[in-house]
C-alpha cells in the first residue's frame, strides 16, 4: 500500500456471536472485495478488528486474513465502546483514516466513524427480544446517531426506519448488499439430498431462528398447502436465540405434516439445498436486506417472501410476496410458487445477477472517499 491509500479499521467481532447471520456473511464478502478487487485493493488499506478470542469462528463465518484483537472481550467490550468509546481500534491497528463497524454496535475510535446498521427490529417490536438485548441495542443506535459519519444501510426500509429514528439525512447511505452467484454442481445436490434424506420436491426455509423470521407462522401455514405430509419443509440455519426454536419445536409437534432440522450447513452444502428446492419461503416479518432471498434466486429457485418489506425490494418483481402476518396468505403464495416453480427459474437467476459483492465493496469504497476528501 502507498502512502494514499485510505487505512480503514473494519471491525467482524460479530463472527464470533453465536449466531452471526447475514451481519456476518455481509461484512465478509464486502471485506473479501474491497481486497480482491484490483482497484479497490490499491485504494483501501482494511485492517480487520474484533475483540479477544481464544477461539475461531465456525467456517462459514471466518475472516480472511490476520485479525487483530482488542484486549476486551464482549460483552464488555461492547459495553465499553458504547460508554467510553474505548477502547480505541487504533490501539491495534495503528493510525487510520476511517474506522468502520459493520454491525449496530459503534466501535471506540477518534477517526471519522462509519456504522452500518442493518435494521431496527428492535424498535417496531421489542418484545420480540430479551430486555437486555433490546436495551443494548437501543444505546448502540442513540450511540451511532450522536457519533457516526456516516450509517450504511442495505436497504431504503433500513434507511427509511434510520431517518424515523432520528438520523439526518446526509448521515445516510444506501448500500445494496451482492449475493454468491456459484450455481450449485449435480454433486453438491446429489450429496444434500443423500445426506438429509431429501424427497423430489420440498419447500425449504434458511435463517436463524429468532421471532421475526416469521417461522412459526410458515410451520402453520405448511398444514394448509395441499394437505398433510405433502410436502415437507426443512429448515436449515443456527439453532436461534432466546427460547424461540422451543416455541417453534411445539408448533412443530403439533403440526400434521413433515418438517424436518438439518442445523447449520457449509457454503457447498447451502447451494445444494437451494438448488434441490422446489420453493424457497421465506416470510420474514422485518429484514435489513434478506441475504438468503437472493442466496436462493441465483440458485434458480422460486421464492416467497414479505410484501412491503426489504426482502421484497431484494426480490424486485420476481418473487411470490404474502402478508407475513397472515398464514392463509402464507399458505397461499407456497402453493403458487409451487405451481410456478419452473417458471420463475430464469426470473430469479435474472435477478440475482443483477445483485454483486463488487458492487457492495465500491459502494463501501466510496463512503471512504467522502469522509477522507
Amino acid at each position: 500500500m502507498d502512502s494514499s491509500s485510505i487505512r480503514v479499521a473494519y471491525t467482524l467481532e460479530q463472527c464470533w456471536h453465536d449466531a452471526p447471520g447475514g451481519t456476518a456473511i455481509a461484512a465478509l464478502r464486502i471485506a473479501r472485495e474491497l481486497r480482491r478487487d484490483t482497484a479497490l485493493a490499491a485504494e483501501i488499506d482494511l485492517h480487520l478488528v474484533a475483540g479477544k478470542h481464544a477461539a475461531i469462528p465456525p467456517e462459514i463465518f471466518r475472516p480472511e486474513g490476520a485479525v487483530a484483537m482488542l484486549p476486551l472481550a464482549r460483552p464488555l467490550l461492547y459495553e465499553s465502546w458504547t460508554r467510553l468509546n474505548w477502547p480505541k481500534v487504533e490501539s491495534v491497528t495503528g493510525p487510520i483514516d476511517v474506522a468502520h463497524a459493520t454491525g449496530l454496535i459503534p466501535c471506540g475510535t477518534s477517526a471519522p466513524l462509519v456504522v452500518t446498521i442493518h435494521d431496527v427490529a428492535f424498535l417496531h417490536t421489542p418484545e420480540k427480544f430479551t430486555k437486555h438485548g433490546a436495551k443494548s441495542m437501543m444505546r448502540s443506535l442513540d450511540v451511532a446517531r450522536r457519533r457516526a459519519d456516516r450509517v450504511v444501510c442495505p436497504s431504503r426500509a433500513t434507511m427509511d426506519d434510520c431517518r424515523d429514528a432520528g438520523f439526518a439525512d446526509d448521515q445516510l447511505r444506501l448500500v445494496p448488499l451482492g449475493v454468491d452467484v456459484l450455481p450449485a454442481t449435480v454433486g453438491e445436490i446429489d450429496r444434500v439430498r443423500t445426506r438429509f434424506d431429501l424427497p423430489e420436491r420440498f419447500v425449504l426455509f434458511v435463517g436463524t431462528l429468532e421471532p421475526r423470521k416469521n417461522l412459526r407462522r410458515l410451520v402453520t401455514a405448511m398444514s394448509r398447502v395441499g394437505g398433510p405430509a405433502s410436502i415437507p419443509l426443512v429448515i436449515a440455519g443456527a439453532g436461534g436465540w432466546g427460547d424461540e426454536r422451543d416455541h417453534v419445536e411445539d408448533a412443530i409437534g403439533s403440526a400434521p405434516h413433515d418438517v424436518r432440522f438439518v442445523g447449520s450447513v457449509s457454503d457447498a452444502e447451502l447451494r445444494g439445498l437451494y438448488a434441490a428446492a422446489t420453493v424457497f419461503a421465506y416470510p420474514s416479518e422485518r429484514e435489513g436486506f434478506g441475504l438468503p432471498v437472493s442466496e436462493a434466486m441465483a440458485q434458480g429457485t422460486a421464492v416467497v417472501t414479505s410484501r412491503g418489506t426489504s426482502t421484497e425490494e431484494v426480490a424486485d418483481g420476481a418473487a411470490v410476496l404474502v402478508d407475513p402476518f397472515d398464514v392463509d396468505d402464507i399458505a397461499r403464495g407456497v402453493s403458487e410458487a409451487l405451481d410456478r416453480a419452473p417458471e420463475m427459474a430464469d426470473a430469479s437467476r435474472r435477478r440475482a445477477g443483477e445483485l454483486s459483492w463488487t458492487n457492495s465493496a465500491h459502494a463501501t469504497a466510496a463512503v471512504y472517499r467522502e469522509l477522507v476528501s
